[in-house]
Order: structure tokens, then sequence, then C-alpha cells
């Protein structure tokens, strides 16, 4: 059995490694390459776009891929439509790995928004101090505010457009509780904006933002394609695996 994972991020490192070296099964993990030093998973690893859904379709076919994964970030859109095209006509079973959007708790003053744009839109009403961590892609839709400053984190460095006035924080997660307070307070923050991607290796701001008070401008994440089936857990898309074949569940 050929697996073939979309992957880049933890949910997707964690599936590997619950499937590599399994007898009987031949695992190829996908990245997109959009990071200069990604953190691979165990197992075959190719590293690059497919050509969009003609391309992703002939591939599927021609290394013979039982099972496709899309275990690709929350906002990464348009490789999981590509996914969904290319999993029903090359009829290859299709499942999406996502985990779970954050939910607002007692004290959070969130403000949710459909796009970067919208958010843009809604942040000089907020704060004029922003805390921008929705990645380096996407900073055109910043840039026109000049009377903002920004403090961008990403895990490379960010290219134009992007803010004029703009302070860059290269770092990854996960981040600590103690560390995005200090953050908070030393670079004076009065608003911070996020994509919800969900999980815990980045969730500490949010708890540091509702401590200090602070608005957050919460993007919110794009459906996942209609009628493809989505799991929470790397052990609940092994078990998905398993039921479509005869080799053991890693142990």
């Amino acid at each position: 059995m050929h697996v073939l994972i979309l992957g880049g991020t933890t949910e997707a490192r964690r599936l590997a490694e619950l499937l590599h070296r399994t007898p009987g099964l031949t695992l190829t993990s996908s990245l997109a390459g959009r990071v200069a030093s990604p953190r691979l998973p165990p197992g075959e690893v190719r590293i690059g776009g497919f050509g969009g859904v003609e391309g992703l379709t002939a591939w599927l076919g021609e290394h013979r891929v039982d099972a496709l994964i899309d275990a690709t970030h929350p906002f990464a859109g348009t490789i999981s439509f590509h996914a969904a095209l290319a999993a029903a006509t090359a009829h290859v079973p299709l499942l999406a790995l996502r985990r779970p959007g954050w939910v607002p708790v007692a004290g959070d003053d969130w403000h949710e928004a459909g796009s970067l744009e919208e958010a843009a839109r809604a942040l000089p009403a907020l704060g004029r101090r922003v805390f921008l961590t929705t990645g380096r892609m996407g900073l055109a839709a910043f840039a026109d505010l000049d009377d903002l400053w920004f403090l961008v984190r990403s895990v490379d460095a960010p290219e134009a457009p992007h803010p004029a006035r703009m302070e860059v924080l290269l770092d990854r997660g996960p981040f600590t509780l103690d560390g995005e307070r200090e953050l908070l307070r030393r670079h004076r923050v009065d608003v911070l904006v996020t994509k919800d991607s969900g999980g815990a290796a980045t969730a500490p701001k949010l708890t540091a933002a509702r401590e200090a008070g602070l608005p957050v401008v919460v993007v919110r994440r794009p459906p996942v394609p209609e009628g493809v089936r989505v799991v929470a857990e790397p052990e609940q898309a092994l078990r998905w695996l398993v039921a479509r074949t005869s080799f053991p569940a890693a142990g």
C-alpha cells in the first residue's frame, strides 16, 4: 500500500512517525517547500508543488498511490481543493487531517475576520502597535497601514510588499506563555493578529493577550472541500488507513 501525505504540519510528521517502517506500506510525505529549512518527517520526502490538479492526478497514478492524506496547514486552501479534485479523478480515497480550531473563552476580546484584508481594515480601530503572527505570506494586505507599527513573527524573512514600520522576529514554535507575555510587554503591543491555526504550539499568545486585555483579530480558516472526511488526530488517520488494508496498526 502506498500512502501519500500532503504535509508540513506537526500532525503530518506525527502520522509519518506512526506509519514509518510499517510492513507492507510505502510512505511518501510531500512538502510545499515554502520554508527554507523544514522539519523533515521520517520516510521518503518530496519537496515542491505538483503542477496543479492535473499534475497531482498524474502523480497519484504514476506512483500507484492507494490513499491520500491531506495534512497540510489549515490555511493551505489551494492544495486542499486540488487534492480533492485529484483524488476524485484518480479514484484514490482521501482523508483530511486537521487540528481543531481555537475557541474563545471568558475574557477574550476576539474580532473575527474572513481574510487578511478584512483583518487589516479592522486594525486602525483596535490599536497602533500590532503583533502580526500570520506568517510571511500575505503581508501585502497590511502594507498600506503606514500609521501602525508591526512586529512580524515568521520562520523565514518576509519579502516586500510589507508594512513600512515593521520589526521582524524570526522564530519557530512552540512558544511559552512566559515568553509571549514578555514579548507583548517589551514591544508594547496593543493588538494581536493571528490565523485560526489551532494547536498548542502557538496558542500561548492568545492566553497572554487575554491576560493583558488586548484585542485579538482572528482570521477564520477556509473550509475543507465538501464531501471530504475530516479527522482531528493522527491516530484517527491511522485507524482510517488500517480499515482499508491488512497492515497492522503501529504500536
